[in-house]
C-alpha cells in the first residue's frame, strides 16, 4: 500500500498528461505531492525527508514549467533528482564514511564491508545513468516518449536494477535451511 501511495503523484501525472497536456499534468503533480505532505500532517506522522525534497523540486521546477510554459524545467527535474541521489551516495561514503545503502538495508543483511561499498557505488552509478538517460531522451525524442519513459521506463529500470541487486546479493542472504537449523538447535 505504501508503494502505491508513493507513486500516486506519478500515476496522476500520467493520467492528466494523457487526457490533458503537460501543463495540467505538471499542476496535478504539484497538487498530489502537496497532498502527500498534508496526509502526513493530518496523520501526525513525521514527513519523510525525501517527500520534502521531492515536493520542493516538483514545486520549483513544476511551477517554472507552468509559469513559463516551457517543458524543459520539468524534464530537468528528473535528471536533477537522480543526480542528487548519485552525488549524495558518493559524497556520504567518500567524505563522511557513511554508506547510505548499508544504513537502509543493513538491518536485514549482513554483508562484508567491501560488498556494501560496491553496492553503494553501483546504486550511485545507476542513478547517474538514469539522470543522463533522462536528459538524452528528453531532448532526443518527442514529449510523448519522454513522458512514457519518465513514468514507465525509469520505474522499470529501477525495479530491474533492484532485482539484479537481489540476485547479486543472493549468496549473502540468509537461507531457510540455516534458519531451520538454528530454530531446531534452540529447541
Amino acid at each position: 500500500m505504501h508503494a502505491i501511495f508513493e507513486y500516486l503523484p506519478l500515476v496522476i501525472f500520467f493520467v492528466f498528461y494523457k487526457f490533458g497536456d503537460l501543463y495540467w499534468a505538471t499542476g496535478s503533480l504539484i497538487v498530489t505531492s502537496a497532498l502527500q505532505i498534508l496526509f502526513y500532517v493530518i496523520k501526525k506522522q513525521p514527513i519523510p525527508k525525501r517527500n520534502w525534497i521531492f515536493f520542493a523540486l516538483i514545486a520549483v521546477f513544476g511551477g517554472l514549467t507552468i509559469f513559463f510554459q516551457d517543458d524543459a524545467f520539468i524534464k530537468w527535474k528528473v535528471t536533477i533528482i537522480n543526480a542528487i541521489f548519485a552525488i549524495v551516495l558518493i559524497v556520504s561514503k567518500s567524505f563522511f564514511n557513511k554508506n547510505l545503502i548499508k544504513e537502509l538495508m543493513g538491518e536485514s543483511l549482513a554483508l562484508p564491508e567491501k560488498i556494501w561499498s560496491n553496492l553503494n557505488l553501483a546504486w550511485a552509478v545507476f542513478f547517474m545513468v538514469c539522470a543522463i538517460l533522462n536528459i538524452y531522451i528528453a531532448y532526443t525524442f518527442p514529449l510523448e516518449t519522454w513522458v512514457n519513459f519518465k513514468v514507465f521506463g525509469l520505474m522499470g529500470l529501477t525495479f530491474t536494477f533492484a532485482i539484479a541487486t537481489v540476485f547479486a546479493l543472493y549468496k549473502y542472504l540468509p537461507q531457510e535451511d540455516d534458519e531451520n537449523k538454528s530454530n531446531e538447535e534452540n529447541n
